[in-house]
């Protein structure tokens, strides 16, 4: 799975910049567009967040998309000589970010997020009446940060056996937390463990 296909897959972000030299974070659904080699990031924040006035002093920030995860028994692996530890994929994506707040660009913004989430919504959004969906879009600020550097780490066994990988996404497949059963899904699509011959 690529960097861009993974973000895709996990919009829900973790937004992270500072204020005031201390960390600050919002956790905010986002869209992803790819203008041929430049990366954006679109989304908004409840005005009452103050996460945007922190924005507007210092455009910097850390964009964190997370996927699936799952600790890993060193009783999978065939070596005795071995530790336990996590398996994961996460991509960070430093950039600068430009607010915006014209009425024109927050329905622009909304309708590429209901086109993602509920495309569906996008008709029931058209029919609220006209004063209603103003003092809506005067509650967010919008935001498109234009990527600077993308850091992808998918840490998936890669390092062990295919016996060992096939133990490992055997041992997750039917774990009723997703994020567990998802790293042996992730795995399994970066075709790592034993494939059977049917494959």
């Amino acid at each position: 799975m690529s960097a861009i296909a993974f973000m895709q897959a996990n919009p829900f972000v973790i937004l992270v910049s500072t204020a005031e030299g201390q960390p600050y974070a919002s956790h905010i659904p986002v869209k992803i567009r790819e203008l041929g080699d430049q990366l954006t990031i679109r989304g908004h924040f409840a005005k009452a967040n103050p996460h945007w006035r922190h924005l507007e002093q210092q455009s910097q920030c850390l964009t964190i998309f997370h996927g699936p995860h799952s600790f890993i028994s060193a009783s999978l692996y065939s070596n005795r000589e071995s530790v336990p530890t996590w398996n994961y994929a996460a991509v960070h994506v430093y950039g600068n970010t430009r607010l915006f707040t014209s009425p024109d660009d927050l329905q622009g913004m909304l309708h590429e997020l209901m086109g993602l989430f509920e495309p569906a919504y996008a008709e029931q959004w058209a029919s609220l009446n006209e004063v209603y969906r103003q003092k809506m879009l005067s509650h967010i600020v919008g935001f498109e940060i234009t990527a600077t550097r993308v850091e992808a780490k998918f840490k998936l066994s890669q390092n062990r056996t295919r016996e060992e990988q096939s133990n490992v996404i055997a041992s997750l497949a039917n774990a009723e937390d997703t994020a567990v059963s998802g790293v042996s899904r992730m795995m399994r699509d970066q075709g790592l463990g034993i494939k059977k011959e049917s494959e």
